[in-house]
């Protein structure tokens, strides 16, 4: 997939045969988790293009989400300039913790840490309750109703959202807001367009300068 074993000669794996690694999601810069690899955990990652790490309290491979559905889809992989450490930059189809947080590294005990973003965070959830559906949840039982339940969904939504900027409330206005927005995201999974699919039509549309002030 992206290189194989022999082209990552040089590795300095420590005393067990591990070398640690850091996941990152590319979208965002998070750094999701830390874990080890041996050399099949990563000939396994670059074979399959998602992650496998070795457990060193079951002494075996895991390939991660292989239970949960929370995957990693790996984009790149790197090397420190020592080559005792590994970055690999995934793209996350849900949470990377066990606690359902999107980053293992969520408990800040000095300073502020900087915000996520939240509508991938949100777009990963969403995605992972289309393959995974959980008993009781909302977005699971607006991928059972299907396109024409979320499309009304969205009708609704923006009803609410023109309603309450005519009132002039801004925290029904936020709300509203929010809710369309969620809204709006199941319809893309279900339609399988992506933020970076809209991203990028944002972008050629502003380098078109074709972007009016009055939509």
């Amino acid at each position: 997939m992206i290189a194989m074993l022999s082209e990552l000669e040089g590795l300095q794996f420590n005393e067990q045969g591990l070398i640690p690694a850091i996941v990152q999601d590319h979208k965002t810069g998070d750094v999701l988790m830390l874990a080890y690899m041996n050399k099949e955990a990563i000939q396994q990652t670059l074979e399959t293009g998602e992650t496998w790490f070795y457990s060193r309290s079951r002494q075996k491979l895991w390939n991660k989400g292989a239970t949960s559905g929370n995957r990693q889809l790996v984009k790149s992989l790197c090397l420190d300039c020592d080559k005792d450490t590994v970055l690999i930059q995934v793209d996350p189809l849900g949470p990377a913790c066990h606690t359902g947080e999107a980053t293992c590294f969520f408990s800040s005990v000095h300073g502020e840490t900087k915000s996520r973003n939240i509508l991938l965070e949100l777009a990963a959830e969403i995605q992972s309750r289309r393959q995974n559906p959980l008993e009781g949840s909302y977005t699971s039982y607006l991928f059972r109703e299907g396109i024409d339940k979320v499309c009304k969904k969205i009708g609704e939504e923006a009803t609410e959202v023109v309603i309450a900027a005519k009132n002039e409330d801004p925290n029904e206005l936020k709300n509203e807001l929010a809710d369309l927005v969620y809204h709006t995201l199941v319809l893309m999974d279900l339609a399988d367009v992506t933020t970076d699919d809209v991203v990028r039509v944002l972008r050629e549309r502003r380098s078109k300068r074709e972007v009016p002030d009055n939509e």
